[in-house]
């Protein structure tokens, strides 16, 4: 039961991450990444469904197209009087060398069509991780203007439409909130190589995870920072409750 991501909870845990976000920050732009982050993770699970199901049209160009080379060629050897003796090495070297490039050619096509479903299916999966890993770096341009320091001792003015960190306390709160959507990005990625095995999509996938997490750690690093700050105030950040989806 537990052993494999479950697209629906977490598309639940995306939507209960939006709302908090939407409430607490009122028509910001992290409410609005938070948004989208739920509208990928709903199309994530519909392609993580799709790439468990094979593609029979393609199977079935695949198979008739490996047939027919195999037709062809399996006529011509038999309408080709092969002549077995030769006159010297070299002519026998170079008949040699052109029975390989003919047995190469064959294999290269037939690798082809064999790998004609996998590289579609691929091409998908990589567009979805690059929309991943642009949602990333908006994250972090969001995180990158908040500076502990600067707003522990002047808090900034809010728009009366829009509701923005106004003390450390809620600015802590904003950037445990991207480091939390940093993890669902993290978790929506695993989802197409879930049932989808494939090296190259799989080296993308970990590529995710790591910018995700090295994203994160210097946004912890500045709640670090807001410790120290505020612990000789004997002010302590309040943390968010853990959404169950």
């Amino acid at each position: 039961m537990y052993r494999h991501l479950n697209a629906d909870l977490i598309v639940q845990t995306c939507r209960a991450t939006q709302e908090r976000i939407a409430e607490r920050f009122v028509n910001s732009g992290l409410s609005k990444v938070a948004a989208e982050i739920l509208a990928v993770s709903e199309q994530a699970a519909g392609l993580a469904t799709w790439l468990t199901k094979p593609h029979w049209p393609l199977r079935a160009l695949a198979g008739f197209s490996i047939a027919t080379i195999l037709i062809i060629v399996l006529s011509v050897a038999l309408h080709v009087k092969v002549q077995l003796t030769f006159s010297s090495i070299a002519e026998f070297l170079q008949g040699l060398d052109a029975a390989i490039n003919e047995v190469v050619f064959i294999g290269v096509a037939a690798f082809f069509f064999v790998t004609l479903e996998t590289r579609l299916k691929r091409r998908r999966v990589l567009k979805a991780i690059h929309e991943l890993r642009a949602l990333a770096h908006i994250i972090d341009m969001h995180q990158l203007t908040k500076d502990p320091e600067r707003l522990a001792t002047a808090p900034t003015a809010a728009t009366p439409d829009v509701q923005r960190p106004q003390n450390p306390a809620e600015l802590s709160r904003y950037l445990d909130n991207c480091s939390d959507l940093l993890a669902l990005i993290s978790k929506i990625s695993a989802l197409y190589v879930q049932n989808f095995d494939d090296p190259v999509t799989l080296a993308a996938v970990n590529e995710i995870e790591n910018l995700t997490n090295g994203l994160s750690r210097k946004i912890w690093q500045k709640i670090m920072i807001f410790d120290r700050i505020l612990a000789p105030a004997g002010i302590k950040l309040p943390t968010e409750p853990p959404v169950e989806p």
